[in-house]
């Protein structure tokens, strides 16, 4: 994977940019100066970013697989430590499909119903594959989202679900929290000693 150096992701205009950030030239950024991107975060090949009004931020340690979208006017944020797999699509804006408005966003808004709400997905979230995120939805810390699944509701915490729309499957595992401090406490030791 071809990525930007650090001078051409500074040139892309992002309002924010942290250290060790890897990002495939094949990917797209529309309204880069409403992204935020943290640190030690990789985005791969054909990935397609594009923030409206409310903008997009992205924390530490975060992987976007290849394929991945994060779309719309509301505001998207994901917490530290969250895996995007790849051709996972999150959406802050959805059109009205009663028929009652016309769709696309070609159309003037007079004659659509297109609603905007926020996605927020905490940290430790790994998102399987094909997954699909509607709007207005939180997905708690440590939620673990099966392959091909819609999320149309907010997730509790530590969890595991699956399906279209997703259901809940069984509690998950906190163990990883452990392992974060003790990842932190290595990366902490490591940059004190360079």
């Amino acid at each position: 994977m071809s990525t930007y150096t650090k001078n051409e992701l500074q040139a892309l205009g992002f309002s924010s940019l942290g250290e060790n950030v890897h990002i495939s030239r094949k990917a797209s950024f529309y309204g880069a100066q409403r992204i935020s991107i943290g640190s030690h975060v990789r985005i791969d090949d054909f990935c397609v970013l594009s923030a409206g009004a409310q903008g997009i931020k992205i924390g530490n340690y975060i992987h976007i697989g290849v394929h991945g979208s994060i779309i719309g006017a509301g505001h998207i944020e994901l917490s530290d430590y969250c895996n995007i797999s790849g051709r996972v699509s999150i959406y802050s804006s959805t059109d009205d499909y009663s028929g009652e408005y016309m769709t696309n966003p070609l159309i003037d808004p007079e004659f659509t119903n297109t609603s905007h709400e926020p996605v927020f997905i905490g940290k430790h979230v790994i998102v399987g594959c094909g997954s699909t995120i509607l709007p207005n939805v939180t997905i708690g810390e440590g939620v673990a989202l099966g392959a091909l699944s819609l999320v149309m509701d907010d997730l509790a915490p530590w969890a595991t679900y699956v399906g279209q729309p997703v259901r809940f499957i069984k509690k998950r595992s906190q163990k990883l929290l452990d392992l974060e401090k003790k990842f932190l406490a290595k990366t902490n030791s490591t940059q004190a000693s360079l």
